[in-house]
């Protein structure tokens, strides 16, 4: 009997019947997925299997090229669920779709694999959109010796570092250009710290990278991909799956308690309407400034639906390993991960009320 698979080639959305399996395996294992990662609690092998992996990737890599519109509803669903695997398979994503620029043999060397879940990457380029920039100077430098490029110095941001194949980071030349490359974590020259303890997503196995001459085993041109940038429609798809999570937290509190029931509904259809709004922007479009209003309102969204949640819960919501624990320290990841410069500055002017 075959597995249903959520991106059939040439869907528009995911699958019904392989969404409903997907999101209650993933949620299944969501509580290993918080402890040791995605990738050791079986969660990747999940995605692989029911076709996910394959469906972020084009059709001439063994991929079943999945529309923008049906990835993102996938991943406003997941975010609900797990955001755990959700944060790590937007890294992965991030890292394929620099890899799918690339010439063809780096193509067909690495998304195959990586479709099938045989292999396993993740993306280390906050050095190049927000971490360390004020530094100026590049914090990753590469250099050729015998023609071979080698990698010095830090990624500090990299989801699944001790548990990936690779790692797709950016570095500047000595001509100041910048090229991208593809690494193996066990390569000479990588050294991975042990993973942050962190407020929340812990099991997201986040690490710095350090490499030291490190040999790279692919180059990605600059003229075959574009430059990576923070606050994309991702990070406000997760925070909306992430908010529509704690407005069924309340609204399960409601079908208890009759008072809560005027604001499980109103929460519910702020959270709905900021979803359509996000697919809306990856079907028509969206400038700049738009996407970051839209991220703003995200963060506050998530924010403020996850205080509901605990409000709801009472002192039970307030015990460590309760969902309304949870949902508040994983609603402040949307306060710092990849969060632009315009979206931080009004979040701040919201919360002293400038």
């Amino acid at each position: 009997m075959s597995v249903p698979q959520l991106f059939p080639i040439g869907c528009q959305h995911p699958d019904p019947d392989a969404l409903s399996i997907v999101l209650d395996i993933v949620g299944s294992q969501a509580e290993g997925t918080r402890d040791v990662g995605p990738w050791r609690s079986g969660t990747f092998a999940t995605l692989a299997e029911h076709g996910v992996l394959a469906g972020f990737l084009p059709s001439d890599c063994e991929g079943t090229a999945a529309t923008e519109t049906a990835i993102m509803e996938f991943l406003i669903e997941l975010g609900g669920r797990c955001l755990t695997t959700a944060l790590a398979l937007t890294q992965w994503a991030s890292g394929c779709r620099i890899i799918a620029e690339a010439e063809t043999d780096v193509r067909q060397q690495f998304l195959p694999a990586l479709a099938r879940g045989d292999l396993s990457t993740t993306v280390g380029i906050s050095q190049l959109t927000t971490s360390r920039r004020h530094l100026g100077r590049a914090v990753m430098e590469a250099s050729t010796v015998d023609g071979q490029w080698l990698l010095d110095g830090l990624c500090p941001w990299v989801t699944g570092a001790d548990s990936v194949d690779t790692v797709v980071t950016g570095a500047a030349t000595p001509s100041g250009d910048t090229l991208f490359f593809v690494v193996e974590r066990e390569a000479s020259g990588v050294t991975v710290d042990p993973p942050m303890q962190m407020l929340a997503l812990t099991g997201s196995r986040t690490s710095a990278v350090h490499f030291d001459a490190a040999a790279t085993t692919a180059v990605i041109e600059p003229s075959a991909t574009r430059r990576p940038a923070a606050g994309g429609l991702t990070t406000s798809a997760l925070a909306v799956g992430a908010a529509q999570a704690s407005a069924r937290l309340l609204a399960r509190e409601a079908s208890r308690r009759e008072d809560l029931g005027p604001s499980a509904a109103g929460l519910a259809e702020e959270a709905a309407g900021l979803a359509d709004r996000v697919l809306q922007g990856v079907r028509e479009g969206m400038e700049p400034t738009e996407r970051d209003q839209l991220r703003g309102e995200a963060n506050s969204l998530v924010i403020r639906a996850a205080q509901a949640g605990l409000v709801a819960s009472k002192g039970a919501g307030f015990v460590a390993g309760h969902p309304a624990e949870r949902a508040i320290r994983e609603a402040m990841f949307f306060l710092v991960w990849s969060c632009p410069q315009a979206v931080s500055t009004a979040t701040l002017c919201e919360l002293v009320a400038i």
